[in-house]
């Protein structure tokens, strides 16, 4: 069983690129489930993400403010701003353009600790990022899309805040709990979590895409391309500030893969929760859990040889 989940947990970006394109061909598949389901899924994977979290990872905010704040910086500047960016460089019809928004304006993703891993990042400070960006998320992500997008549709700030803390605050706090009053059953489902959550942001996408099939379809190449740059400049951007800053190797990788790879499943949902009338608005979400999979993937890969090279 370990060794399935370990596959799961390794081949993530394939199952979620697998079950995106079986749900854009057969929309059948995915549409006899509702899409109110997304929002208890995302709970029980910030829940998952509470249960792996330990009082030293929140030590680490304290231990290394500096790193942390410029991470955090990093994190909610260049992703939002991106987004606005290149919405209005690709003239984005309104329900993709808040997509797209809501996307960068979201908190790191909650695989970019496995990615950052595998890349020989710094590991303690991606999760102190995600740690951190995570619980900035009820307050800083409804203010910076009523700033985005405001002009756009209507904002419903507190209504995020809430949802936020529903969604995705109070899990984790159940998650913490969990784990410190049942520590022997924690131990336990921990090694499943990895494998458990990519099925989860597989269904996620399954279900987002196969709603949308159609108009997915139609405007799909564009917002595709948008969503690519969105990303791969994210990954590159935290980079340069990472070595413009003159930190170390490690660091610098952890930056660039907590800036580049967002919570877009939290932007679907909240798509979902706060803007039904704009229901395109969950396709930049969904293409983003597909995409930053493959290219956070790629990126550990690279890093990752170069790492060697270094050594050699």
């Amino acid at each position: 069983m370990t060794q399935l989940c370990d596959f799961i947990a390794r081949w993530m970006g394939l199952i979620v690129l697998v079950v995106a394109a079986v749900s854009m061909l057969m929309p059948m598949s995915f549409t006899w489930i509702d899409t109110k389901t997304i929002n208890p899924m995302l709970g029980v994977i910030m829940f998952g993400m509470g249960l792996t979290l330990s009082p030293k990872d929140f030590k680490i905010v304290l231990s290394r403010p500096k790193d942390i704040l410029v991470g955090c910086l990093a994190q909610f500047t260049i992703m939002p701003l991106l987004a606005w960016m290149l919405t209005l460089a690709f003239s984005l019809p309104k329900e993709l353009a808040l997509g797209v928004i809501l996307v960068g304006c979201c908190p790191g993703g909650t695989a970019s600790n496995v990615i950052t891993y595998l890349a020989k990042g710094d590991l303690a400070l991606s999760v102190g990022m995600t740690a951190c960006s995570t619980l900035l998320a009820p307050f800083l992500t409804p203010l910076l899309v009523w700033m985005m997008a405001g002009t756009m549709v209507n904002v419903d700030t507190l209504g995020m805040l809430l949802s936020i803390v529903y969604v995705v605050i109070a899990p984790i706090v159940v998650g913490l709990l969990c784990q410190r009053f049942m520590p022997k059953a924690t131990k336990t489902v921990t090694p499943y979590l990895p494998a458990f959550s990519s099925l989860a942001i597989a269904l996620t996408v399954g279900i987002v895409v196969s709603h949308n099939a159609e108009r997915l379809l139609v405007g799909g190449l564009i917002v595709i391309l948008v969503v690519m740059l969105h990303n791969l400049l994210g990954l590159s951007l935290g980079f340069l500030i990472g070595r413009l800053l003159r930190l170390q190797k490690p660091k610098c990788v952890a930056l660039s893969i907590e800036v580049g790879m967002q919570n877009s499943g939290l932007a679907s949902s909240l798509a979902v929760m706060h803007f039904a009338a704009y229901p395109l608005a969950t396709i930049p979400g969904a293409i983003f859990s597909v995409w930053h999979n493959i290219s956070g993937a790629l990126a550990a890969r690279m890093f990752q040889r170069k790492s060697t090279s270094d050594i050699l």
